[in-house]
């Protein structure tokens, strides 16, 4: 498996700290995004959550012209609540301080920054995103591999494109593989209750299986419910 892409936003209004961090980060990331205030960093962040795409970690000063760094934190931080942060100041403030208390802050530095510091701090954050690192990809059979993140079907690398339902069929049976689903949970999986007729849940699985003809990976155990072995 590949190693995953791991990206990092600088936010920061100085021109030269922007530019020698900047210059180290790229030896651990694979993509490095510089904003030089809290308005643009929150306009970087938004234009990757876009596509679902998130960074590792972001790196932010506080006081900065038009948006300050711990705003933005904290506007980030309603979008994606587990965001990692590190806050680089020349400011020890204790408003700061206790504003920061909720938002996933992994280290506070005091300019002048010591580097070799910061970099220590993010090569220890790289080994972890390597190590908990899983390929959201999953090989269902020999035609057919899931996406568990984009909540995609393949063939190859081809989309079989479901509709909502289909897709909570198809997400919730590849979640329990390997254990037979009896049908009130999977009407519950799929539309919330257990009230839905056996027919709509039959006709939801023709629809699927209709669209896996080439190596139909669903199992059907009579009387008991389905899996993906």
């Amino acid at each position: 498996m590949e190693d995953l892409v791991k990206r990092v936003l600088l936010v920061e209004d100085e021109e030269d700290a922007r530019e020698i961090i900047s210059h180290y980060l790229g030896k651990l990331f694979d993509e490095v995004d510089l904003a030089s205030n809290g308005e643009e960093g929150l306009a970087k962040f938004l234009e990757k959550s876009k596509d679902e795409v998130y960074y590792d970690v972001i790196i932010t000063d506080i006081k900065m012209p038009k948006v300050d760094g711990l705003t933005m934190l904290e506007k980030i931080t309603e979008i994606k609540d587990d965001q990692k942060f590190i806050i680089v100041s020349a400011h020890k403030d204790e408003e700061f301080l206790f504003r920061s208390i909720n938002l996933n802050v992994l280290s506070y530095f005091v300019k002048p920054l010591v580097v070799e510091d910061l970099i220590d701090l993010l090569t220890k954050i790289i080994e972890d995103i390597k190590s908990n690192q899983k390929d959201p990809r999953v090989q269902i059979n020999d035609t057919y591999a899931y996406d568990l993140n984009k909540k995609l079907l393949y063939d190859a690398n081809t989309i079989i494109y479901l509709s909502r339902k289909e897709t909570l069929l198809v997400d919730f049976l590849i979640e329990n593989r390997g254990e037979i689903k009896d049908n009130d949970s999977l009407k519950i999986a799929v539309w919330n209750d257990n009230t839905t007729a056996d027919a709509t849940l039959r006709t939801l699985f023709k629809r699927v299986k209709d669209k896996v003809l080439k190596d139909d990976f669903i199992v059907s155990k009579k009387g008991r419910g389905y899996i993906i072995e």
